[in-house]
């Protein structure tokens, strides 16, 4: 509409007498048509996934592109650069905030309101299947004792500050919580396997207060006393053989059956996830057929949070070594992770990373194990 010719003129030009080489029209069809699936798909079907906003962002860039390469548009003056390149960045603008504010946002307020209902409802979080007797045991250098001993109680014990009552209640609770999940494996959802030969499979499950929680499933050919040995009792020794984990430092041992950890997990997914740190109580408990540790975030003096790393917050969850009955040299190692990584990152991409970052996990703790077995 930059010509002398007047407004009915130009648009008579531009939409009757089209032509795809000098013609505005089409950039401005298809902005409306973003705009109508956009509208439809999320407002109107209320889609939740990302992928809708994937396609028209690509149909968008694709056709700008071989417009501004076809066209005549250049030759028009700064109307003709300006109006493909702010398309383009609008197009782009909204995948973005789309996928890191809108779609986010929902799923946080969604999560709060399931809670809340959960919460009005005065039911538990889970609702597990009754556990057997005897099937609780302390870990052999722990004091065994029964729910109602109090923590300063038993020779040879030192009375705990509040704050070291608080990080054995946080264990407890995590503990509890691992417990339900572990109750509920047939309400497990499948996410993702490996595609190795070990038959690894990454589960996920939701739970209120904490959203969604992934679990991975692997078969050792190992004792579960190896991997209870590795894994559980010397944590900080796990960035020797585990690239997932750039260091673990045990910060505070709070009582037999009690740690604080700072933990630095790896980068992620080439790069995109930069490294994460993370301040945690586990509880280590050990059982007639089974190691547990469990945990959650929490806070330390020793590690306040360092602007060198993001500080992510973990919800409950922790490693499961399950001893089989049948044969001794083999276990079932479960993985139970609810985390959240912060910053401003898409959902779709930190599930990718979770997932690959178990599966690398389980393959780095393989390799482990086949070392101190002395196997090739």
């Amino acid at each position: 509409l930059q010509t002398k010719d007047g407004i009915q003129k130009n648009l008579e030009n531009e939409i009757i007498k089209y032509k795809f080489k000098t013609s505005f029209f089409d950039i401005f069809v298809l902005a409306f048509f973003r705009f109508f699936v956009l509208l439809l798909a999320y407002a109107i079907v209320k889609l939740r996934h990302w992928w809708v906003i994937a396609v028209t962002t690509l149909v968008s860039s694709a056709f700008l592109i071989v417009k501004v390469i076809l066209s005549e548009l250049l030759t028009k003056g700064a109307f003709g650069y300006l109006l493909p390149i702010v398309s383009f960045v609008i197009a782009w603008l909204e995948t973005w905030f789309l996928d890191f504010k809108v779609l986010t946002q929902e799923a946080e307020e969604e999560r709060w309101y399931l809670a809340a209902q959960a919460a009005a409802s005065r039911g538990p979080l889970l609702y597990p299947r009754a556990l057997s007797e005897g099937q609780f045991y302390s870990p052999p250098e722990s004091f065994a004792g029964s729910d109602n001993e109090s923590d300063e109680e038993g020779a040879g014990r030192k009375a705990l500050t509040a704050q070291e009552k608080e990080y054995v209640r946080q264990g407890k609770d995590a503990m509890e919580v691992v417990d339900q999940i572990l109750a509920q494996e047939e309400n497990w959802k499948f996410e993702k396997n490996n595609a190795s030969d070990f038959g690894d499979v990454v589960y996920t499950f939701e739970i209120p207060f904490h959203g969604k929680t992934f679990i991975l499933k692997a078969f050792l050919q190992c004792s579960a006393e190896t991997v209870y040995q590795e894994v559980i009792l010397q944590p900080e020794k796990m960035i020797l053989w585990n690239r997932t984990v750039a260091a673990c430092q045990i910060l505070q041992r709070v009582e037999d059956n009690t740690i604080v950890s700072y933990d630095v997990a790896a980068g992620a997914a080439g790069g995109v996830v930069s490294p994460r740190d993370f301040v945690n109580v586990r509880r280590i408990e050990r059982r007639r057929d089974r190691y547990i540790s469990s945990g959650m975030s929490t806070t330390h003096s020793l590690k306040p949070p360092l602007s060198k790393y993001v500080r992510g917050e973990n919800g409950p969850g922790g490693f499961i070594v399950l001893k089989c009955p049948s044969n001794p040299r083999v276990c079932t190692f479960i993985w139970i992770l609810n985390t959240d990584l912060k910053g401003r990152l898409p959902r779709y991409l930190i599930h990718q990373s979770l997932a690959a970052t178990m599966f690398e996990f389980a393959f780095h703790l393989r390799q482990r194990v086949s070392e101190l077995s002395g196997k090739p």
